[in-house]
């Protein structure tokens, strides 16, 4: 049996299991490294909410979320930055667990949708996304901008 899904603060005890994380070969060039996503946590501060997702003691991702209502661009607002799951953890749910985490979390700060960008193409996020109800609105920086109302 699967242990159980959970978020985690990344610690001085964890960080280098983070940075050392890789997604699955050939989609590299769909999201940045941990290590990157850390170091754009640490300049945005407060806006930035990086999150560790465990199975059991098991490193299997990694989500950053931006909580910054008053973001002069609609979709940075309130929505998730990075999401890197782990090779070997695709498909299991981690990623699902991880934007419904998200979701969460934005209930709690009071907001009622979350955005996503992701690379166009046959390769990219775009179908893991849909299926998770996230819908096109937009374009941002060569990215889709995806949106879910919550």
């Amino acid at each position: 049996m699967n242990s159980p899904l959970r978020l985690e603060k990344v610690t001085p005890h964890t960080v280098d299991a983070a940075c050392a994380m890789k997604v699955t070969d050939g989609q590299e060039h769909l999201v940045a490294p941990v290590v990157r996503s850390l170091a754009d946590a640490y300049v945005h501060g407060d806006a930035a909410w990086p999150r560790l997702v465990f199975r059991g003691r098991e490193l299997v991702g990694f989500v950053m979320a931006s909580f910054s209502p008053d973001s002069p661009v609609d979709a940075f607002r309130c929505g998730i930055w990075r999401l890197n799951i782990a090779d070997g953890a695709q498909g299991s749910g981690c990623g699902r667990f991880a934007v419904e985490a998200v979701c969460e979390e934005a209930r709690r700060r009071g907001q009622d949708r979350i955005t996503v960008l992701w690379l166009p193409g046959d390769d990219g996020p775009e179908g893991f996304y849909r299926r998770l109800g996230f819908r096109p609105v937009g374009a941002l920086q060569g990215q889709v901008v995806g949106e879910l109302r919550l």
